[in-house]
C-alpha cells in the first residue's frame, strides 16, 4: 500500500492510456453513435467487478452532451456517491493544461520551439549524458550531442527521466528529490538541471519531469506563478471554475478518495493526508505535470476547447493551427526507443498528447480513430479528443495501480467492440 508521503514517482510513472491524433482528422459521414445503455452497463460492471470503487464518464459529440453517467462511490467509507460534482485528482492529465499554457506564450513570440532550454534556464547548459560504466562499475558521462530544446520538453525527448527506473541516472534523480512537495518550481528545475541526461536529446522518447520544466518556463516567460497564469489564461476564460492546484478547504468533502488494488484483490483506501495538506490547505510545489483537482464538467470544457480548435463559448485559448501542431505526431521515425508508449496502441506523440496514427490492430487494443489525441492520469483517469467523430470524452476514476483495462473498456463502451475507425483509417 502507498505510504502517506506518497510514492509520487510511482504514481507519475504509471503507464498512461489514451489515444492519438495525426495532422488532419477525417470527416465521417456517419459518426459513431453513442449508446447510453452500453456505457451505463460498462460503468456498473467496473464497480461490480471490484476494479474501481467509483467511476464517471462524459461524452460530448456534435455540439452537445451525449452522455453523462456515474456508478459506485467517491468515498466508500462515507457512502458518498460518485456524481458530476465530485472533485478528482487528475495527476498527469495536468500535463496538457500546462502544455496549452506554454503554447499560448509561444503564440505571443516569447520563445521558439527549437530554442535551447539553456537560453532561458542556464543550469541546463553543458549537459552530460550517461554513457555506461567503466570496468570498476563507476558510471561514465559524456557531453550531450546537442542541446535540449523546448520542443524536446514538449514531446518527452529531452533525455530527462522521472526517477522510477533502476539505473544510475534515475538513482541520482531520487537522491536529488526534485518532486519534494516543499520545493517550488524554480528549485525543482535547478535540481533536475544538475543531473545527467539518460540519453542524447532527440534520440529517445521517455516519460519524464519535462512538463514540470515547461511549467517553470511558463513562469519565466509570463512573470507569474504557473498557478496564477493558468487561472487567468486557461481556467477562467474557459469557465473551469472549480479546477486548480489549490482548492478551498470546504471543498474537500467533494473529493473522490483514491483506492489501491492489493495483491489479494481488495481495494484499500489510500491515505488522503497529502492531498488534504497540499491541495486544500495551500502548497509550495505547483507541478507542471500533476496536481490539478477538477470536476468532470470542468475538464470536459478543456477537452471541448481542443475539439473546437482552440475556442470555447467565444473564448480563444489557442489558434487552430497551434492545436493542430500539438495534436500531430512529432516523433521522428528514427526515435524507435519509446519506453512504454507502445503499450497505448498505435500511437505517436505530439506536444503533451499521445496521437493515434493507425487503426486498432487487435481486440486487445483500445478502440479509437486515427487523428485522436489523449492523455491519462496515474489514478487511471483518461480523456480523449476524436476530431473524426466530432467527439470528446472524459473518464474519471481513482484507482491505483494504473489500470489500462478500464480505458479499454470505456472506449469499447463508447465506440462498440468492433470499431476500427472511420473509412480510410
Amino acid at each position: 500500500m502507498l505510504q502517506p508521503r506518497l510514492a509520487l514517482a510511482a504514481l507519475l510513472l504509471a503507464p498512461v492510456t489514451a489515444l492519438p491524433v495525426p495532422a488532419a482528422a477525417q470527416t465521417v459521414a456517419k459518426p459513431v453513435k453513442i449508446d447510453k445503455a452500453r456505457i451505463d452497463r460498462m460503468l456498473a460492471a467496473m464497480v461490480k467487478d471490484k476494479r474501481a470503487v467509483g467511476v464517471s464518464a462524459m461524452v460530448w459529440q456534435g455540439g452537445r452532451e451525449r452522455y453523462f453517467g456515474a456508478a459506485g462511490l467517491a468515498d466508500r467509507e462515507a457512502n458518498r456517491p460518485m456524481t458530476r460534482d465530485t472533485l478528482v485528482q487528475i495527476f498527469s492529465m495536468t500535463k496538457p493544461v500546462t502544455g496549452v499554457a506554454l503554447m499560448q506564450l509561444w503564440e505571443q513570440g516569447k520563445f521558439g520551439l527549437d530554442d535551447p532550454v539553456s537560453r532561458y534556464i542556464p543550469e541546463f547548459a553543458d549537459a552530460r549524458v550517461y554513457a555506461g560504466k567503466d570496468a570498476a562499475g563507476v558510471p561514465l558521462y559524456r557531453p550531450a550531442a546537442r542541446p535540449m530544446t523546448i520542443r524536446d520538453l514538449l514531446r518527452h525527448t529531452g533525455g530527462l527521466t522521472y526517477g522510477g527506473d533502476d539505473n544510475p541516472v534515475d538513482a541520482l534523480f531520487r537522491t536529488a528529490d526534485p518532486l519534494n512537495l516543499d520545493n517550488d518550481l524554480a528549485t525543482l528545475t535547478k535540481r533536475i538541471a544538475g543531473l545527467p541526461l539518460a540519453f542524447d536529446p532527440g534520440t529517445q522518447w521517455r516519460y519524464s519531469a519535462s512538463v514540470d520544466i515547461q511549467g517553470r518556463l511558463v513562469e519565466i516567460f509570463s512573470g507569474q506563478t504557473l498557478e496564477a497564469y493558468v487561472r487567468q489564461h486557461v481556467f477562467d476564460p474557459l469557465g473551469m471554475k472549480d479546477s486548480g492546484w489549490t482548492q478551498p478547504a470546504d471543498r474537500f468533502g467533494r473529493l473522490a478518495i483514491g483506492y489501491e488494488k492489493t495483491k489479494d484483490g481488495a481495494l484499500v483506501r489510500l491515505p488522503e493526508e497529502r492531498v488534504k495538506a497540499n491541495n486544500f490547505a495551500g502548497h509550495r510545489l505547483t507541478m507542471g505535470g500533476a496536481g490539478i483537482v477538477a470536476p468532470i464538467d470542468d475538464y470536459m470544457r478543456f477537452a471541448r476547447m481542443l475539439l473546437n480548435h482552440g475556442t470555447l463559448d467565444g473564448a480563444r485559448a489557442l489558434k487552430p493551427s497551434t492545436v493542430r501542431l500539438m495534436s500531430t505526431d512529432q516523433l521522428d521515425p528514427r526515435i524507435t526507443e519509446r519506453y512504454w508508449l507502445p503499450n497505448k496502441g498505435a500511437v505517436g506523440f505530439g506536444f503533451d498528447f499521445a496521437v493515434r496514427v493507425s487503426p486498432p490492430k487487435s481486440a486487445e487494443e483500445a478502440r479509437g480513430a486515427v487523428g485522436e489525441f489523449f492523455w491519462d492520469g496515474a489514478l487511471s483517469t483518461l480523456f480523449w479528443v476524436d476530431p473524426a467523430n466530432d467527439l470528446a470524452a472524459v473518464f474519471f476514476v481513482q484507482r491505483f495501480p494504473f489500470d489500462g483495462t478500464l480505458h479499454h473498456d470505456i472506449r469499447e463502451a463508447v465506440y462498440g467492440a468492433g470499431y476500427q475507425g472511420p473509412p480510410g483509417d
